[in-house]
């Protein structure tokens, strides 16, 4: 109850000072700035997409620590986008090693992979989380997290 009451008066006081939260940091503030509502997730340019894009709601996963996802940020310096040199801005999967795996810094600069290994994999252990709880019998204040989709489907939603 007490997590609710704490989530419910940030989001008051995110819209009481406005519908962006500066990130403080030797950078401006214009550039500085944590996106509030969803972000379109894509393709990067000249790669053919075979499914929607995905519409990331930001402003669901504040409860996280921001390095969950930007796991190389240092908390003071502009956040770059997942797709940055160095980052995860390999538009072809790894080939296979002569053992028959690729190799795994390879093939996690694989935007796609890094994509549904962070927010699938994320949303598997919620959901495996979610059912111990519910599976351990104990008496419960208030609905468990919602885990987030974890299918093709659920995140991918058909072009109309």
């Amino acid at each position: 109850m007490q997590k609710v009451v704490i989530l419910l008066l940030c989001i008051v006081m995110a819209i009481f000072f406005g519908s962006v939260l500066v990130v403080s940091g030797e950078q401006d503030a214009e550039d500085m700035c944590v996106p509030m509502g969803s972000i379109v997730l894509g393709a990067p340019d000249g790669v053919e997409q075979k499914r929607a894009p995905v519409d990331f709601p930001h402003s669901r996963h504040f409860g996280f620590e921001c390095q969950t996802c930007h796991h190389k940020w240092d908390n003071t310096s502009q956040i770059q986008g997942c797709m940055t040199s160095g980052c995860h801005d390999v538009t072809e999967a790894a080939t296979k090693t002569k053992q028959g795996t690729p190799l795994r810094a390879d093939e996690i600069r694989y935007f796609k992979k890094a994509y549904h290994e962070s927010c699938i994999g994320c949303h598997k252990v919620m959901k495996l989380k979610n059912r111990k709880i519910e599976m351990s019998g104990k008496k419960l204040d208030g609905p468990l997290p919602n885990p987030g989709p974890s299918s093709c489907i659920g995140c991918h939603p058909k072009e109309e």
